[in-house]
């Protein structure tokens, strides 16, 4: 058999774990998954593990000596949109010169590069994007993700793909981040009342589902741009209420508001989310239904106890 070495960076995150989990169970894949801290914090999943920082020049150098990946799959990012914006430096470590130096490296090495990226880069005045939309970010953070991209595209890779996603949710071993779902489900099970926004628009991603449209990437050998995100294009607060219909919690509690009811650092755009079209022909991707994802992680979030606490 011929095995495919894939080198994952932010295995430890949210898509990362998920990453794991799904490319596990194909035999042809070498994992060896990588995030900073020591040890990693998922149980789940066949693989190799080591501490890895993607900002350190000599860690990179000595990795890809030591693993020599085919394909290396960059998770690893600053994501926290309102930090990115105050730590602009940091951020544009993380977001921009650390995926430039493992561009470099897989073009030394003769590695394929895939580059994960966000509805961010998009000034949300005309969504739900294809590919071939212009990016126009409004925030610090999407010009970060955008400057990630560029450094990818030029560091004239053979091959490299970039896999840009929205809204992602999920469950994570090992840690207490949230995400929008685990957000309202802690909220409303305290018997919370939340406030969520009408006025922004997205097409929310379940992380197992992303997952497998990576994988299919690297499957199929299709090193390209691909939307990879859910298919249903609704407001923030219109999810709210379907994840409080799924979990059979009073949906009562969410009260509907717009982005001005909020005082944070970084703007955010208003009508974002994918067209899948290209990914669905060229993949197989086939996106499930939000209410099927939520069914699934509501499954899940049954079966061990995860804290839902922000």
């Amino acid at each position: 058999m011929l095995y495919q070495r894939v080198l994952i960076t932010g295995a430890n995150g949210l898509l990362g774990q998920a990453l794991v989990r799904w490319m596990s169970r194909f035999a042809h894949y070498d994992i060896l998954a990588t995030a900073r801290d020591d040890r990693p914090r998922f149980a789940s999943g066949s693989c190799g593990y080591v501490p890895f920082d993607i900002t350190d020049a000599e860690q990179r150098r000595r990795l890809f000596l030591d693993f020599t990946p085919d394909v290396v799959i960059n998770c690893a990012a600053m994501t926290q949109v309102d930090a990115c914006e105050t730590e602009r430096e940091v951020c544009w470590q993380i977001n921009v010169d650390a995926v430039a130096g493992l561009a470099q490296q897989c073009l030394h090495h003769g590695s394929k590069l895939i580059q994960v990226s966000t509805d961010f880069v998009f000034d949300g005045e005309d969504g739900p994007y294809a590919e071939e939309a212009r990016p126009k970010p409004v925030n610090y953070y999407g010009r970060s993700k955008l400057g990630g991209e560029n450094a990818v595209r030029g560091a004239g890779l053979d091959q490299w793909g970039i896999a840009r996603t929205v809204l992602v949710f999920g469950l994570t071993e090992g840690i207490t981040r949230s995400n929008i779902v685990l957000w309202v489900v802690d909220k409303l099970s305290k018997g919370e009342a939340i406030h969520v926004v009408t006025d922004q628009w997205r097409t929310p991603t379940y992380a197992p589902v992303l997952a497998e449209g990576i994988e299919r990437m690297v499957r199929f050998g299709k090193f390209d741009t691909y939307h990879l995100s859910g298919r249903e294009y609704l407001s923030v607060y219109d999810f709210a209420l379907l994840i409080a219909d799924v979990f059979e919690l009073d949906a009562s509690l969410i009260h509907p508001t717009d982005g001005s009811r909020f005082q944070q650092p970084a703007r955010r755009p208003a009508n974002t989310g994918f067209i899948t079209l290209k990914a669905e022909t060229e993949l197989g991707f086939r996106p499930p239904s939000l209410r099927d994802s939520l069914i699934d992680l509501r499954r899940r979030l049954s079966q061990r106890p995860v804290s839902t606490s922000s």
